[in-house]
Protein backbone atom coordinates (compact mmCIF):
# COMPACT_ATOMS: atom_id res chain seq x y z
CA UNK A 1 0.00 0.00 0.00
CA UNK A 2 1.45 3.40 -1.20
CA UNK A 3 1.69 5.38 1.54
CA UNK A 4 0.27 9.34 1.02
CA UNK A 5 1.84 12.18 2.96
CA UNK A 6 0.60 16.04 3.13
CA UNK A 7 3.86 18.00 1.93
CA UNK A 8 2.83 21.70 1.49
CA UNK A 9 -0.03 24.23 2.67
CA UNK A 10 -2.21 27.20 1.45
CA UNK A 11 -4.77 28.74 2.46
CA UNK A 12 -6.64 32.06 1.83
CA UNK A 13 -9.37 32.81 4.83
CA UNK A 14 -11.37 35.14 6.50
CA UNK A 15 -8.69 35.04 9.10
CA UNK A 16 -6.02 35.36 6.99
CA UNK A 17 -4.36 34.87 3.93
CA UNK A 18 -1.51 32.68 4.12
CA UNK A 19 -1.12 29.82 6.57
CA UNK A 20 0.75 31.14 9.52
CA UNK A 21 -1.54 33.86 9.64
CA UNK A 22 -4.78 31.53 9.57
CA UNK A 23 -3.43 29.14 11.67
CA UNK A 24 -2.33 31.61 14.43
CA UNK A 25 -5.85 33.25 14.42
CA UNK A 26 -7.68 29.60 14.26
CA UNK A 27 -5.63 28.67 17.38
CA UNK A 28 -5.93 32.36 18.88
CA UNK A 29 -9.63 32.02 18.73
CA UNK A 30 -9.94 34.86 16.55
CA UNK A 31 -13.88 35.31 14.52
CA UNK A 32 -13.49 36.62 10.92
CA UNK A 33 -17.39 37.49 10.88
CA UNK A 34 -18.60 40.95 10.02
CA UNK A 35 -21.05 42.76 7.96
CA UNK A 36 -20.97 42.03 4.71
CA UNK A 37 -19.13 44.56 2.74
CA UNK A 38 -19.47 42.94 -0.99
CA UNK A 39 -22.84 44.79 -1.63
CA UNK A 40 -25.28 46.65 0.00
CA UNK A 41 -27.03 44.27 2.31
CA UNK A 42 -29.38 47.00 3.92
CA UNK A 43 -32.46 44.92 2.73
CA UNK A 44 -31.43 41.39 3.69
CA UNK A 45 -32.86 40.21 6.76
CA UNK A 46 -29.47 38.38 7.48
CA UNK A 47 -26.40 40.83 6.77
CA UNK A 48 -23.22 39.02 8.50
CA UNK A 49 -20.27 36.88 6.81
CA UNK A 50 -16.73 35.92 7.04
CA UNK A 51 -15.46 37.56 3.89
CA UNK A 52 -11.71 37.09 2.61
CA UNK A 53 -10.03 40.71 3.35
CA UNK A 54 -7.50 42.08 1.63
CA UNK A 55 -6.92 39.99 -1.27
CA UNK A 56 -4.11 40.44 -3.79
CA UNK A 57 -4.87 38.61 -6.74
CA UNK A 58 -1.90 40.09 -8.81
CA UNK A 59 0.40 38.40 -6.09
CA UNK A 60 -0.62 35.35 -7.76
CA UNK A 61 -1.88 35.53 -11.09
CA UNK A 62 -0.88 38.41 -13.70
CA UNK A 63 -3.88 41.18 -13.74
CA UNK A 64 -4.83 39.95 -17.15
CA UNK A 65 -5.81 36.20 -15.90
CA UNK A 66 -7.54 38.07 -12.67
CA UNK A 67 -9.69 40.26 -14.68
CA UNK A 68 -10.97 37.31 -16.70
CA UNK A 69 -11.55 34.47 -13.92
CA UNK A 70 -13.87 34.27 -11.17
CA UNK A 71 -13.01 35.20 -7.32
CA UNK A 72 -13.26 31.58 -6.46
CA UNK A 73 -10.49 30.62 -9.02
CA UNK A 74 -8.41 33.17 -8.21
CA UNK A 75 -8.74 32.09 -4.20
CA UNK A 76 -7.59 28.54 -5.51
CA UNK A 77 -4.63 29.38 -7.72
CA UNK A 78 -3.47 31.89 -4.89
CA UNK A 79 -3.99 28.91 -2.72
CA UNK A 80 -2.63 26.49 -4.94
CA UNK A 81 0.67 28.27 -5.51
CA UNK A 82 1.55 28.85 -1.48
CA UNK A 83 1.17 25.03 -1.46
CA UNK A 84 3.53 24.51 -3.74
CA UNK A 85 5.96 27.30 -2.23
CA UNK A 86 5.69 25.58 1.27
CA UNK A 87 6.63 21.98 -0.35
CA UNK A 88 9.24 23.67 -2.20
CA UNK A 89 7.71 21.87 -5.19
CA UNK A 90 8.57 23.11 -8.94
CA UNK A 91 6.81 21.32 -11.36
CA UNK A 92 8.86 21.39 -14.83
CA UNK A 93 8.95 19.34 -17.96
CA UNK A 94 10.45 16.49 -16.17
CA UNK A 95 7.73 15.93 -13.69
CA UNK A 96 4.34 18.12 -14.69
CA UNK A 97 2.76 14.78 -16.31
CA UNK A 98 2.92 13.39 -12.77
CA UNK A 99 1.74 16.19 -10.81
CA UNK A 100 -2.23 16.31 -11.03
CA UNK A 101 -4.96 18.35 -9.53
CA UNK A 102 -8.14 17.66 -7.79
CA UNK A 103 -9.57 21.60 -6.63
CA UNK A 104 -13.60 21.18 -4.98
CA UNK A 105 -16.10 24.06 -4.90
CA UNK A 106 -19.43 23.93 -4.54
CA UNK A 107 -21.10 27.25 -6.28
CA UNK A 108 -18.38 27.43 -9.02
CA UNK A 109 -18.11 30.85 -10.15
CA UNK A 110 -21.64 31.66 -9.15
CA UNK A 111 -21.00 35.46 -9.04
CA UNK A 112 -19.75 35.87 -12.35
CA UNK A 113 -23.36 34.11 -13.41
CA UNK A 114 -24.97 36.77 -11.42
CA UNK A 115 -23.09 39.70 -12.76
CA UNK A 116 -23.35 38.42 -16.11
CA UNK A 117 -27.44 37.88 -16.20
CA UNK A 118 -27.66 41.80 -14.60
CA UNK A 119 -25.69 42.75 -17.63
CA UNK A 120 -27.76 41.36 -20.17
CA UNK A 121 -31.17 42.02 -18.67
CA UNK A 122 -29.89 45.78 -18.70
CA UNK A 123 -28.10 45.83 -21.96
CA UNK A 124 -28.84 43.18 -23.53
CA UNK A 125 -26.87 39.75 -24.97
CA UNK A 126 -24.24 41.79 -27.05
CA UNK A 127 -23.00 42.69 -23.50
CA UNK A 128 -22.32 39.29 -22.22
CA UNK A 129 -18.41 38.81 -22.28
CA UNK A 130 -17.97 35.98 -24.36
CA UNK A 131 -15.27 34.77 -21.05
CA UNK A 132 -18.86 34.44 -19.12
CA UNK A 133 -19.18 30.37 -18.99
CA UNK A 134 -15.09 29.87 -18.80
CA UNK A 135 -15.19 31.93 -15.82
CA UNK A 136 -18.39 29.95 -14.24
CA UNK A 137 -17.95 26.85 -14.76
CA UNK A 138 -16.78 24.73 -11.92
CA UNK A 139 -14.20 23.09 -13.19
CA UNK A 140 -12.40 25.91 -13.94
CA UNK A 141 -11.00 26.04 -10.21
CA UNK A 142 -9.07 22.66 -10.93
CA UNK A 143 -8.11 23.64 -14.87
CA UNK A 144 -6.72 27.20 -14.08
CA UNK A 145 -4.56 26.12 -11.40
CA UNK A 146 -2.97 22.98 -13.96
CA UNK A 147 -3.18 25.63 -16.74
CA UNK A 148 -1.31 28.43 -14.53
CA UNK A 149 1.03 25.55 -12.40
CA UNK A 150 1.78 23.45 -15.47
CA UNK A 151 0.34 20.21 -13.59
CA UNK A 152 -0.35 17.93 -16.44
CA UNK A 153 -1.53 15.02 -14.90
CA UNK A 154 -5.02 14.04 -13.99
CA UNK A 155 -7.11 17.10 -13.43
CA UNK A 156 -10.75 16.61 -11.30
CA UNK A 157 -13.21 19.13 -10.18
CA UNK A 158 -15.41 17.37 -7.48
CA UNK A 159 -18.56 19.42 -5.90
CA UNK A 160 -20.16 17.31 -3.22
CA UNK A 161 -21.81 20.87 -2.11
CA UNK A 162 -19.91 21.35 1.62
CA UNK A 163 -18.73 18.12 1.82
CA UNK A 164 -16.30 18.85 -1.69
CA UNK A 165 -12.89 19.96 -0.14
CA UNK A 166 -12.81 16.70 2.37
CA UNK A 167 -13.42 14.85 -0.38
CA UNK A 168 -10.40 15.96 -2.81
CA UNK A 169 -8.52 14.91 -0.51
CA UNK A 170 -9.44 11.03 -1.08
CA UNK A 171 -9.84 11.57 -4.66
CA UNK A 172 -6.31 13.28 -4.48
CA UNK A 173 -5.37 10.04 -2.17
CA UNK A 174 -6.97 7.32 -4.97
CA UNK A 175 -4.87 8.93 -7.81
CA UNK A 176 -1.50 8.13 -5.85
CA UNK A 177 -2.95 4.55 -4.85
CA UNK A 178 -3.61 3.89 -8.09
CA UNK A 179 0.01 5.21 -9.42
CA UNK A 180 -1.79 7.47 -11.66
CA UNK A 181 0.70 10.20 -10.11
CA UNK A 182 3.13 11.55 -8.34
CA UNK A 183 2.11 14.24 -6.47
CA UNK A 184 -1.60 16.00 -6.67
CA UNK A 185 -2.64 19.40 -5.27
CA UNK A 186 -5.59 18.98 -3.62
CA UNK A 187 -8.25 21.17 -1.94
CA UNK A 188 -11.23 23.74 -2.17
CA UNK A 189 -12.21 26.70 -2.80
CA UNK A 190 -15.61 29.11 -2.84
CA UNK A 191 -16.58 32.38 -3.15
CA UNK A 192 -20.72 33.25 -3.96
CA UNK A 193 -20.62 36.38 -1.43
CA UNK A 194 -23.66 37.72 -4.01
CA UNK A 195 -26.89 39.20 -3.55
CA UNK A 196 -28.52 35.20 -4.70
CA UNK A 197 -26.97 33.58 -2.42
CA UNK A 198 -27.75 35.39 0.84
CA UNK A 199 -31.37 35.78 -0.41
CA UNK A 200 -31.58 32.25 -0.79
CA UNK A 201 -30.19 31.02 2.11
CA UNK A 202 -31.65 33.97 3.96
CA UNK A 203 -35.01 32.58 2.70
CA UNK A 204 -34.28 28.69 3.56
CA UNK A 205 -33.41 30.07 7.12
CA UNK A 206 -30.00 28.28 7.34
CA UNK A 207 -27.68 31.64 8.08
CA UNK A 208 -27.52 33.22 11.72
CA UNK A 209 -29.80 35.98 12.36
CA UNK A 210 -27.41 37.85 14.38
CA UNK A 211 -26.81 41.00 12.67
CA UNK A 212 -25.90 43.09 15.73
CA UNK A 213 -22.83 40.78 16.88
CA UNK A 214 -21.37 38.78 14.20
CA UNK A 215 -18.36 37.79 16.40
CA UNK A 216 -20.24 35.52 17.91
CA UNK A 217 -22.59 34.24 15.62
CA UNK A 218 -21.60 30.95 14.77
CA UNK A 219 -21.43 29.35 17.82
CA UNK A 220 -21.31 25.25 16.75
CA UNK A 221 -22.79 23.04 19.20
CA UNK A 222 -23.88 25.77 21.77
CA UNK A 223 -27.48 25.85 23.05
CA UNK A 224 -28.24 29.37 21.39
CA UNK A 225 -26.91 28.86 18.04
CA UNK A 226 -29.23 29.44 15.63
CA UNK A 227 -27.63 28.87 11.74
CA UNK A 228 -24.48 29.48 10.08
CA UNK A 229 -22.52 32.22 9.13
CA UNK A 230 -21.38 32.06 5.41
CA UNK A 231 -17.77 32.19 4.23
CA UNK A 232 -15.28 32.10 1.62
CA UNK A 233 -12.28 31.46 0.65
CA UNK A 234 -9.52 28.51 -0.59
CA UNK A 235 -7.56 25.47 1.27
CA UNK A 236 -4.93 23.53 -0.32
CA UNK A 237 -2.47 20.96 0.18
CA UNK A 238 -0.06 19.24 -1.86
CA UNK A 239 -0.31 15.29 -1.74
CA UNK A 240 3.21 13.21 -2.34
CA UNK A 241 3.66 9.35 -2.34
CA UNK A 242 6.25 8.43 0.04
CA UNK A 243 8.97 7.50 -2.45
CA UNK A 244 8.50 10.64 -4.20
CA UNK A 245 8.60 12.73 -0.94
CA UNK A 246 11.62 10.90 0.29
CA UNK A 247 13.53 10.86 -2.77
CA UNK A 248 13.04 14.56 -2.52
CA UNK A 249 13.96 15.25 1.01
CA UNK A 250 10.51 16.60 1.34
CA UNK A 251 8.91 17.90 4.86
CA UNK A 252 6.22 16.12 5.85
CA UNK A 253 2.87 17.29 7.69
CA UNK A 254 1.12 14.24 8.57
CA UNK A 255 -0.06 10.79 6.34
CA UNK A 256 -3.43 10.56 4.56
CA UNK A 257 -4.88 7.25 5.67
CA UNK A 258 -7.76 7.56 3.57
CA UNK A 259 -11.39 7.86 4.11
CA UNK A 260 -15.32 7.06 2.98
CA UNK A 261 -18.27 8.82 1.20
CA UNK A 262 -21.88 7.51 1.81
CA UNK A 263 -25.09 8.93 0.71
CA UNK A 264 -28.01 9.50 2.97
CA UNK A 265 -30.58 9.38 0.66
CA UNK A 266 -32.74 11.46 2.90
CA UNK A 267 -33.15 14.80 1.54
CA UNK A 268 -32.51 17.85 -0.06
CA UNK A 269 -30.67 19.67 2.15
CA UNK A 270 -31.50 18.50 5.45
CA UNK A 271 -29.28 15.80 7.56
CA UNK A 272 -30.83 12.67 8.55
CA UNK A 273 -32.29 13.37 11.85
CA UNK A 274 -30.67 9.91 12.90
CA UNK A 275 -26.90 11.04 11.47
CA UNK A 276 -27.08 7.03 9.83
CA UNK A 277 -25.19 8.63 6.63
CA UNK A 278 -22.49 10.22 8.97
CA UNK A 279 -21.84 7.66 10.97
CA UNK A 280 -21.55 4.93 8.29
CA UNK A 281 -19.37 7.71 6.85
CA UNK A 282 -17.26 7.55 9.55
CA UNK A 283 -17.41 3.90 10.26
CA UNK A 284 -16.22 2.89 6.89
CA UNK A 285 -13.47 5.57 6.72
CA UNK A 286 -12.03 3.49 10.54
CA UNK A 287 -12.42 0.32 8.03
CA UNK A 288 -10.71 1.60 4.82
CA UNK A 289 -7.77 2.67 7.19
CA UNK A 290 -7.61 -0.58 9.51
CA UNK A 291 -8.08 2.31 12.70
CA UNK A 292 -10.21 1.22 15.54
CA UNK A 293 -12.77 4.39 17.29
CA UNK A 294 -9.97 4.27 20.20
CA UNK A 295 -7.10 5.02 17.97
CA UNK A 296 -8.69 8.42 16.96
CA UNK A 297 -8.14 11.59 19.16
CA UNK A 298 -9.64 14.43 17.64
CA UNK A 299 -12.16 14.86 15.58
CA UNK A 300 -12.74 18.05 13.08
CA UNK A 301 -16.33 18.58 13.30
CA UNK A 302 -18.93 19.37 9.85
CA UNK A 303 -19.90 21.56 13.00
CA UNK A 304 -22.14 24.07 10.71
CA UNK A 305 -23.66 25.57 14.32
CA UNK A 306 -27.29 24.85 12.87
CA UNK A 307 -29.88 23.22 15.25
CA UNK A 308 -30.37 20.35 13.64
CA UNK A 309 -26.82 19.34 12.05
CA UNK A 310 -24.92 19.49 15.31
CA UNK A 311 -27.14 17.39 17.31
CA UNK A 312 -26.84 15.07 14.13
CA UNK A 313 -23.32 14.97 13.89
CA UNK A 314 -22.87 14.16 18.07
CA UNK A 315 -25.45 11.40 17.42
CA UNK A 316 -23.26 10.12 14.73
CA UNK A 317 -20.26 10.25 16.86
CA UNK A 318 -21.57 8.75 19.78
CA UNK A 319 -23.31 5.82 17.53
CA UNK A 320 -19.77 5.07 16.26
CA UNK A 321 -17.63 5.65 18.93
CA UNK A 322 -19.38 4.50 22.30
CA UNK A 323 -18.08 5.69 25.13
CA UNK A 324 -14.83 6.92 23.36
CA UNK A 325 -16.88 9.64 22.17
CA UNK A 326 -16.55 11.46 25.76
CA UNK A 327 -13.11 11.27 25.51
CA UNK A 328 -12.52 12.82 21.98
CA UNK A 329 -11.30 16.30 21.85
CA UNK A 330 -13.77 18.21 18.92
CA UNK A 331 -13.27 21.23 17.36
CA UNK A 332 -15.11 22.99 14.49
CA UNK A 333 -13.46 25.84 12.72
CA UNK A 334 -16.28 27.09 11.90
CA UNK A 335 -16.94 29.17 14.83
CA UNK A 336 -14.26 31.05 13.34
CA UNK A 337 -13.81 31.29 9.80
CA UNK A 338 -17.26 30.53 9.39
CA UNK A 339 -19.02 27.78 6.47
CA UNK A 340 -16.63 27.81 3.81
CA UNK A 341 -18.94 25.63 1.64
CA UNK A 342 -16.87 24.02 -0.74
CA UNK A 343 -13.50 24.80 0.63
CA UNK A 344 -14.82 24.12 4.51
CA UNK A 345 -13.94 20.44 4.57
CA UNK A 346 -10.32 21.20 2.94
CA UNK A 347 -9.59 24.06 5.59
CA UNK A 348 -10.49 21.79 8.28
CA UNK A 349 -8.40 19.12 6.85
CA UNK A 350 -5.70 21.87 6.39
CA UNK A 351 -5.95 22.52 10.18
CA UNK A 352 -6.56 18.63 11.03
CA UNK A 353 -2.50 18.42 9.08
CA UNK A 354 -1.23 21.37 11.28
CA UNK A 355 -2.78 19.88 14.64
CA UNK A 356 -0.78 16.49 13.77
CA UNK A 357 2.32 18.43 13.14
CA UNK A 358 2.12 20.82 15.75
CA UNK A 359 0.17 19.02 18.69
CA UNK A 360 -2.59 22.01 19.39
CA UNK A 361 -6.03 21.59 19.08
CA UNK A 362 -8.00 24.93 17.63
CA UNK A 363 -10.65 25.92 20.04
CA UNK A 364 -15.05 25.90 19.03
CA UNK A 365 -15.51 29.29 20.00
CA UNK A 366 -18.34 31.25 21.45
CA UNK A 367 -19.42 28.09 23.62
CA UNK A 368 -21.31 30.03 26.17
CA UNK A 369 -24.34 27.55 26.97
CA UNK A 370 -23.94 23.71 26.88
CA UNK A 371 -26.71 22.07 24.84
CA UNK A 372 -27.81 18.86 27.07
CA UNK A 373 -27.98 16.92 23.31
CA UNK A 374 -24.52 18.17 22.34
CA UNK A 375 -22.48 16.62 26.07
CA UNK A 376 -19.43 15.90 24.26
CA UNK A 377 -15.54 17.84 24.68
CA UNK A 378 -15.93 20.51 22.16
CA UNK A 379 -12.47 22.46 23.11
CA UNK A 380 -14.32 25.18 24.55
CA UNK A 381 -13.15 28.74 23.47
CA UNK A 382 -9.55 28.09 24.45
CA UNK A 383 -6.67 25.94 22.08
CA UNK A 384 -5.58 22.94 23.84
CA UNK A 385 -2.39 21.08 23.90
CA UNK A 386 -1.88 17.60 23.19
CA UNK A 387 0.14 14.64 21.70
CA UNK A 388 -2.44 13.91 18.13
CA UNK A 389 -1.56 10.59 16.61
CA UNK A 390 -4.73 10.09 14.58
CA UNK A 391 -7.81 12.51 13.84
CA UNK A 392 -10.81 12.24 11.64
CA UNK A 393 -12.57 15.01 9.69
CA UNK A 394 -15.99 15.46 8.96
CA UNK A 395 -17.71 17.30 6.32
CA UNK A 396 -21.38 16.93 5.26
CA UNK A 397 -23.28 18.40 2.37
CA UNK A 398 -26.50 19.47 0.74
CA UNK A 399 -28.15 16.48 -1.30
CA UNK A 400 -26.76 14.18 2.01
CA UNK A 401 -23.43 13.44 0.81
CA UNK A 402 -21.09 12.74 4.04
CA UNK A 403 -17.48 12.50 3.56
CA UNK A 404 -14.92 11.16 6.79
CA UNK A 405 -11.00 11.58 6.23
CA UNK A 406 -8.50 9.92 8.26
CA UNK A 407 -4.80 11.59 9.07
CA UNK A 408 -2.32 10.30 11.38
CA UNK A 409 1.09 11.92 12.77
CA UNK A 410 4.35 11.41 10.88
CA UNK A 411 6.61 9.66 12.82
CA UNK A 412 8.94 8.81 9.97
Amino acid sequence: MTRVFVTGLGAITPIGNDVPSFWNNLTAGVSGAGTITAFDVSEFPVRIGCEVKDFDAGRWMDHKMARRTAMVTQFALAAARQALEDANLEIDVDNRDRVGVVMATGGGGIGVAEEGTRTMLAKGPRAVSPLLLPSLMPNAVSCLVSIETGARGPVLTSTLACASGNYSMIEGYHFLQRGEADVIIAGGAESATTPISFAALGRMGALSSRNDDPLHASRPFDADRDGFVYGEGAASMVLETEEHARARGAKVYAEVLGGRLTGDAYHITAPDPDGDGAARAMQGALQSTGLQPTDIDVIYAHGTSTPLNDVTETKAIKRVFGEHAYRLAITATKSMIGHLMGAAGAASALAGALTLHEGLIPPTINYERPDPECDLDYVPNQARRAEVNALLVNAFGFGGQNVALVMKRYAG
